[in-house]
């Protein structure tokens, strides 16, 4: 996963050497073959022991899939921010019931597929921490900032299982034997508790990383420290009645180990900071790529030596299908209406808040946020910044023929003209990374945290998202000419006034939407704060006026926050598993 082309090479023949259990990884990675095995007296050898460390990099990579994204984009079609996109309802069934919250089975394959892939990924971690702990730190001097590597990806994982299913397994104890493994259960933990020992794993990795690592991709203190910030402010929403998902209260205690994660003295000795221009962070060319603004990233590759290059893979369903070019491009994860509402901007350059989806926007006659221009594609601009591909509303940029739209999604393309788009196994890909946190999320948690905790730093909170928004402003340099050529007119703007606690909080969630857009985190957001069946019910009502797939669609509460815990999982635990609340 590190950025070094030539190591990448290096390592995943290595990592095929090894001979690990991998399940589910990607087609192209299948038709890999091991090379031999090692024995366990070499694996206790730095060498292989550096090398099982990578493997457990390398399978964030190689086990990821376009119908099972580690960005969970495929699960976050639930949100208001996208559609599901594609060919029709049909294309793609199992994320269609997601998108309407209707029909969703706990036997659908999609839900089965991201749980055992995810813990497929933990399972890596703790091989490799079953060897690492066995070393010797006087022949082994990385021993324990290694550990703490791998403690950080296992509690990655177990994030991001968290986030979907809420009622999870905790393979947090690398000794445990298979038979052990077996007994575990899904309900050991309440949810207040399931959290903490997700945070623990972070906290050790805060104590034991450096503040910079030669190699990209693998975390550092401040990233350690920034996932820590998200865990507790998951934490403090508190959601631990087993019958209903209902936020209960929002612990203070979580809410201050926030703040204490998200200080500027950590961000600061890591060296990172905002980007000066926003689309700095979605650029795949290396001088953009692990900039100041990347915490942590997950790291693609191509022309690397294989045969389709390492590569994001996990976006390869979002491509458009411009003919000619992009032939195949299945045009999934499209950015709704909803969501280009969002960034009108009054006179004062805010927004609307509450009117911000009275009316559709319209391009020429109205102002809006510069964000906008740089998360959706919108006919009559150019695509990816290139004037060789106009969008329209054609079947170039909506394979259903309007049924979801005609915006495209930016964040996760590349210009098709560059060089780090390629073609492999019917699919696109390209080697550009994927930031799991960046410093804008970390500004905007301590934030929410100041802001809920209401304890006399609610200035200090707009002042962060002040720094948000100000960046926004100057964030033009690839749309510079959209004024002239496109009649487009930009305009955002800092708060001035003082403000309520309720307020801030409206302004806060307004800009965790805006700037994180299309970055997977609206829905597991509005799960957090307990709003998702509010919104999205409303949502639904909206757009079932012009878009007849969500006639049908319904959120239910205290059931549709949470995916249901697979059934061929509950099935194989002997009785040890619990399914999520909500008659599934």
């Amino acid at each position: 996963m590190f950025r070094q082309k030539i190591m990448k090479k290096i390592i995943y023949t290595t990592l095929l050497g090894l001979a690990l259990t991998c399940t589910g990884c990607s087609d192209f990675l299948e038709e890999q073959v091991p090379q031999g095995t090692i024995d366990n007296e070499q694996l206790q050898d730095p060498e292989y022991v550096d090398n099982l460390v990578v493997s457990a990099y390398a399978v964030w990579i190689s086990a990821e899939d376009i119908n099972s994204s580690f960005t969970l984009w495929n699960y976050d079609v639930r949100s208001d921010d996208a559609y599901k996109g594609g060919n029709g309802t049909e294309d793609g069934d199992v994320f269609h019931a997601l998108e309407i919250s209707q029909g969703v089975m706990t036997t659908a394959w999609n839900i089965s597929d991201m749980w055992q892939r995810l813990y497929n990924c933990i399972s890596r971690a703790n091989t490799a921490l079953q060897l690492l702990n066995q070393m010797d730190e006087s022949t082994y001097s990385l021993k324990q900032q290694r550990i703490a590597e791998m403690r950080f990806l296992r509690g990655h994982g177990h994030f991001l299982l968290k986030q979907l299913y809420k009622h999870i397994v905790l393979a947090n104890d690398e000794n445990l034997s298979p038979e052990e493994y077996n007994n575990l259960s899904n309900n050991t933990y309440t949810n207040d508790e399931s959290w903490q020992q997700i945070a623990n794993d972070f906290e050790f990795a805060y104590e034991n990383l450096p503040d910079a690592q030669a190699d990209k991709g693998r975390p550092t203190k401040a990233a350690a420290a920034a996932y820590l910030a998200k865990t507790y402010l998951y934490k403090a929403y508190r959601q631990d009645n087993p019958d209903n998902n209902e936020v209960t209260g929002i612990n203070a205690e979580d809410l201050q180990k926030v703040v204490q994660y998200t200080e500027s003295s950590i961000m600061s000795a890591g060296g990172y900071a905002l980007e000066s221009d926003f689309h700095n962070n979605f650029r795949p060319e290396p001088q953009y790529e692990n900039g100041v603004e990347s915490l942590w990233a997950m790291q693609y590759s191509m022309n690397d030596g294989t045969t389709y290059g390492n590569c994001n893979w996990g976006y390869g369903l979002i491509v458009p299908n411009i003919p000619g070019v992009t032939d195949g491009g299945c045009d999934f994860y499209k950015p709704s209406q909803n969501l280009v509402n969002a960034f009108r901007t009054d006179a004062e350059g805010h927004p609307y808040f509450d009117t911000f989806n009275d009316n559709d926007y319209a391009m020429t006659t109205e102002t809006a946020d510069p964000r906008l221009f740089l998360t959706v594609g919108i006919p009559g601009l150019p695509y990816e910044f290139n004037k060789n591909y106009m969008m329209d509303r054609s079947s170039t940029w909506s394979r259903s023929n309007g049924l979801y739209g005609y915006y495209v999604a930016l964040k996760q393309n590349v210009d098709p003209d560059c060089d780090y788009l390629v073609r492999g196994n019917g699919y696109w890909g390209s080697s550009m990374n994927h930031i799991v946190i960046r410093y804008a999320d970390v500004l905007l948690m301590r934030a929410e945290a100041l802001i809920q905790l209401n304890d006399g730093r609610i200035s200090e909170a707009i002042d962060l998202i002040n720094q948000v928004r100000n960046r926004a402003r100057q964030s033009t340099s690839m749309i510079s000419d959209y004024p002239a050529a496109y009649n487009v007119t930009f305009n955002v703007q800092p708060y001035t006034g003082t403000y309520t606690q309720a307020e801030a909080l409206k302004m806060l969630k307004f800009e965790r939407r805006l700037e994180l857009a299309m970055e997977c985190d609206r829905f597991f957001d509005l799960v957090r704060w307990g709003e998702a069946a509010e919104v999205l019910n409303r949502y639904y009502a909206q757009e079932a006026n012009d878009c007849t797939i969500y006639t049908s669609a319904s959120f239910t509460k205290n059931k549709n926050e949470y995916l249901p815990v697979p059934f061929a999982q509950i099935s194989a635990s002997n009785g040890n598993y619990i399914q999520n609340c909500g008659n599934w």
